[in-house]
């Protein structure tokens, strides 16, 4: 869409006539869709949907990423007005890509809250497209990996993050963030095997079969060093991407519910993501960015750029 075509339109969030093309509004105005992407329902010829899911009743400790896939839209407000710089394609332009709004779910009734989110992904990728989710706490990812098993088989996961969230847990009716990953291996919807953790910094007894390239050891190698690593772990399988905004180390993204010192810089994630292009991504995740303890909007702004980064990851491989 040209600059002169836009100034005619009324709010491509509604008014886009293709679901493909760049955006060329005021950044500070109008519905906040991500990327200034579709609001649609219809998957119809959709190649990847972007979800919300505004969800933070599973936290050990301080709340309000319920709040984060508006802020995360917010910010990538930002972005569509140019291709992504370095990556040599514009999958704007060259994919259907739209937002299929947030889950809508019952804050009350917690126990239905699981079951609700596994049937939202497994709609939309019954229909075709991939999904990438906006978070919420890092619990949402336990239902999306079940709904992306049951298609796709055991998923390979590459999980950035601070935490393993791999503590031992066998209640299924516990809804915690530090205990979705055991649960998900424990229930077959992960392949430890071919799954790798970037990031760790906190202890952990058992990682269950998953590799892991923790803080210390990402600082003292080069970007391509570590996808080179997390490559050979993954191989060619199906794997999804789960980017706990934590990853980053607090002076990246404050704003998050539980920050720990030493992680990685931002320059450091971007250039990892960038490197792991051609992986078979079939969908992804970006969780705990809770806007309430970053007022600078900084950490809303990393989570726009990662889920950036995983659009251009699960389009990279489907260019024609």
């Amino acid at each position: 869409m040209a600059l002169e075509d836009a100034k005619k339109q009324v709010d491509t969030a509604f008014t886009r006539e293709s679901r493909r093309g760049l955006a060329f509004e005021n950044a500070f105005g109008g519905a906040t869709s991500f990327l200034r992407r579709s609001f649609t329902k219809d998957l119809t010829g959709v190649d990847l949907a972007v979800t919300g899911v505004p969800f933070d009743q599973a936290v050990t400790h301080r709340t309000g990423t319920r709040f984060g896939p508006r802020a995360i839209r917010e910010a990538s407000t930002l972005q569509p007005y140019d291709p992504p710089y370095g990556w040599g394609f514009d999958p704007l332009s060259d994919f259907a890509i739209t937002d299929y709004g947030d889950l809508a779910f019952d804050y009350a009734k917690i126990p239905d809250f699981p079951a609700a989110l596994h049937g939202h992904i497994k709609r939309i990728l019954a229909a075709g497209p991939g999904t990438i989710t906006l978070g919420g706490d890092h619990y949402i990812t336990l239902p999306i990996l079940q709904a992306y098993a049951e298609k796709f088989g055991p998923m390979r996961v590459i999980q950035f993050d601070a935490h393993s969230d791999l503590w031992a847990d066998d209640d299924l009716t516990r809804i915690d963030h530090g205990t979705m990953m055991y649960k998900a291996v424990k229930q077959g919807f992960v392949d430890p095997a071919h799954s790798v953790q970037i990031g760790i910094r906190t202890e952990c007894d058992d990682y269950l079969g998953f590799q892991v390239i923790d803080a210390p050891a990402v600082h003292r190698q080069s970007p391509k060093a570590v996808a080179d690593q997390i490559r050979s772990i993954v191989g060619d399988g199906p794997c999804y991407l789960t980017f706990d905004i934590d990853a980053l180390d607090p002076a990246f993204a404050p704003g998050t519910g539980t920050p720990v010192w030493g992680g990685l810089a931002s320059w450091q994630a971007a250039a990892i993501l960038r490197a792991l292009a051609g992986i078979d991504l079939k969908g992804g995740d970006v969780v705990e960015v809770s806007p309430p303890y970053d007022p600078t909007g900084a950490t809303a702004i990393m989570g726009a750029h990662v889920a950036m980064e995983l659009i251009c990851l699960y389009c990279w491989s489907r260019r024609a």
